[in-house]
């Protein structure tokens, strides 16, 4: 059976010239069907790539040969650079507290760089097994302090997973983003069943992991939920405009909006600028400047070139 109509699709996978699609609105009673699709041959999308995670209009859609045709690029919210995955709800950062060890400058840059794509940012440690009580409740107290509720994955208790799995069931589309051997791919296979993506020890030379994934990939877990599968590291490099950055705190948002602290000048980046009224004590203060001024030379390099 063919039809002509168009129909909304959410592209699962991308490889040469081709696309793995998934229907959003149900034309058939089998709405987990995938079809593979290429673009229509007189389509430009105004030079832009299609990615995965793109919401798309497809045509000539045939049920027995599972094929269609991509006619349309949607609008899409945002997009992921490294890897390259469109329309992301949410962001898990992922850390594991040892092996390798929990860098909170990484952390902290990790973050920064998911709260500068204007979505739903959760921090995730792992591996929790290896620490005591007492060094997750401070890690629990200190990453509260700098505006996250964190999600403590320990694999001798289940519940925490649970209850992590409960939650991404209720969004759009998540992924998890952190350095490699934080135990990404090991939570992946347990969130998707016959995953069974290989996974490698942490080097004892370098401290931290191999990367083991090679495609991304979207997989469903519920009705229209959705989680990505990376290829091993992957930050977003950084490229906020520093006027921005003071805003991806929520430490000086808190105290400029929600205080109503006033600085003299209203573009102040709360360095030692005059007329500051900013309160620099709180912990992620040297993270905070550490950034600005590398954000500053980045920008006068750029105006050299």
């Amino acid at each position: 059976m063919k039809t002509n109509s168009t129909n909304l699709g959410l592209v699962t996978k991308k490889f040469n010239d081709f696309f793995l699609v998934d229907f959003l609105n149900q034309l058939n009673s089998d709405n987990s069907d995938k079809f593979l699709c290429k673009v229509k041959k007189s389509i430009n999308f105004k030079d832009q790539l299609i990615y995965v995670g793109d919401k798309v209009g497809i045509e000539k859609i045939d049920f027995r040969s599972k094929r269609a045709v991509i006619t349309s690029l949607k609008k899409r919210k945002n997009l992921l650079v490294r890897p390259s995955v469109a329309n992301i709800s949410n962001i898990y950062v992922t850390f594991s507290v040892d092996e390798p060890e929990l860098n909170l400058s990484q952390v902290n840059r990790f973050l920064i760089s998911a709260e500068s794509m204007g979505v739903e940012v959760s921090l995730v440690l792992t591996k929790c097994d290896l620490i005591s009580d007492k060094r997750r409740s401070y890690l629990l107290d200190k990453f509260k302090k700098w505006g996250y509720q964190v999600i403590t994955l320990n694999p001798q208790k289940s519940d925490c997973f649970k209850n992590l799995l409960a939650e991404l069931k209720q969004k759009e589309c998540s992924i998890f983003i952190g350095p490699s051997g934080v135990g990404k791919t090991t939570l992946l296979n347990m969130i998707i069943p016959g995953l069974h993506n290989s996974t490698a020890p942490v080097s004892k030379k370098i401290k931290r992991g191999k990367n083991t994934t090679r495609n991304v990939e979207l997989f469903s877990i519920s009705n229209q939920s959705y989680i990505v599968d990376t290829p091993g590291f992957n930050m977003q490099p950084l490229e906020v405009d520093i006027k921005l950055l003071p805003n991806l705190y929520s430490e000086i948002y808190k105290q400029v909006i929600e205080e109503g602290i006033k600085c003299k000048f209203r573009n102040c980046l709360h360095l030692m600028d005059e007329g500051c009224n900013l309160n620099k004590s709180f912990e992620r203060y040297p993270f905070y400047k550490e950034m600005i001024e590398s954000s500053k030379s980045h920008y006068y390099q750029n105006q050299e070139d």
